[in-house]
């Protein structure tokens, strides 16, 4: 790679000059000058040294991004809709911003510490922290922190959390299918930790809230193992009989689902009403459509890069606890009994 010294030794120009053209600071620098420059920089493709400039401003230029998945889910996670949303805003903010984005899956918490105590990156956004993931990073990696969908608890002073009312939102859809009728509400998802332990409290109030006695037969559990999937669905749709309503506690599983009752010769919403929460591609596009809870995963992505940025130029948060709202979209997949 041809270095500002060589160029300058072959224009017979200041190294200052050179550089001034090659970043833009060309106030002080003759119209000739910079065209004589250009016109040299395109002949020997010239490729600025960004690690070398970076490491003179004392930045890496660099946002990491954690998604922490599961075993079990490793693959699915970027197969999710809400997952490619949000990367798409954070990547649209950090380009802009003019940042790069270098993103890590890993379920295992002890190797993502590991590995982002030792990054030279400004700073980090994590996803799908459980219990004190969050926290156990902040506490080890000392750098702006922004976390998507997290109950972490911290205190540290470089931590944010952008997320949803995640126990409201649900306890509004449920609340939406006891007012059209139903009584004998299942709840479906593959865990009870983090944003679906918060949807599956909000759906326990709800049923509490009307007089409906909660049975543990009406959690539905998920098996995501891909050998598990198939089977598992099979052994919740016979168990969906008693049911008039499933809220499920996301788009993905709700379009796995109502495609699994299908297979069964059982209709939606004829035979029983199905529910998400997301409101992603899958449930807008599959039929009958999915009447879901709506929130916005590119929006809060782009907020949480905006927020990181933000922190990074020197700016205070505006929350260490940013809620974003949720509403309920009607659409094909409940009716009123």
């Amino acid at each position: 790679m041809i270095t500002i010294k060589e160029i300058s030794r072959q224009l017979g120009l200041s190294t200052t000059t050179v550089s001034n053209v090659i970043h833009g600071k060309i106030k002080e620098v003759s119209p000739e000058t910079i065209e004589k420059v250009r016109r040299y920089l395109d002949e020997v493709e010239y490729v600025p040294n960004i690690s070398a400039r970076n490491l003179a401003q004392n930045q890496s230029k660099i946002i990491g991004l954690v998604l922490k998945t599961r075993e079990d889910r490793y693959m699915d996670l970027l197969m999710d809709p809400f997952v490619s949303e949000m990367l798409v805003g954070i990547e649209k903010e950090v380009r802009k911003a003019g940042y790069y984005m270098m993103l890590y899956m890993s379920d295992d918490i002890a190797e993502i510490i590991g590995h982002a105590s030792t990054w030279n990156v400004d700073g980090l956004i994590l996803y799908c922290m459980l219990d004190d993931d969050g926290v156990r990073v902040s506490e080890k990696v000392h750098r702006p922190i922004v976390c998507i969908d997290t109950y972490s608890k911290t205190d540290a002073p470089g931590f944010v959390n952008i997320g949803l009312d995640d126990e409201n939102g649900a306890y509004e859809a449920v609340k939406y299918l006891i007012g059209r009728g139903h009584r004998k509400i299942a709840f479906l998802s593959d865990n009870k930790e983090g944003v679906d332990l918060q949807r599956f409290r909000g759906y326990r109030r709800a049923l509490k809230e009307a007089g409906i006695e909660y049975s543990d037969r009406s959690f539905l559990m998920l098996r995501t193992e891909k050998d598990e999937v198939e089977r598992s669905m099979d052994r919740i749709c016979t168990r969906i009989g008693r049911h008039t309503a499933v809220f499920c506690a996301s788009d993905l599983f709700a379009v796995m689902l109502m495609s699994k009752l299908h297979d069964n010769g059982i209709r939606v919403p004829e035979d029983v009403s199905v529910m998400g929460f997301d409101d992603n591609l899958y449930g807008r596009v599959y039929r009958p459509a999915l009447t879901s809870v709506h929130q916005d995963p590119e929006q809060k992505g782009k907020l949480a890069a905006q927020v990181l940025i933000g922190m990074l130029q020197g700016k205070e948060p505006p929350s260490r606890q940013i809620t974003l709202d949720t509403r309920i979209v009607e659409r094909e997949s409940v009716k009123n009994l």
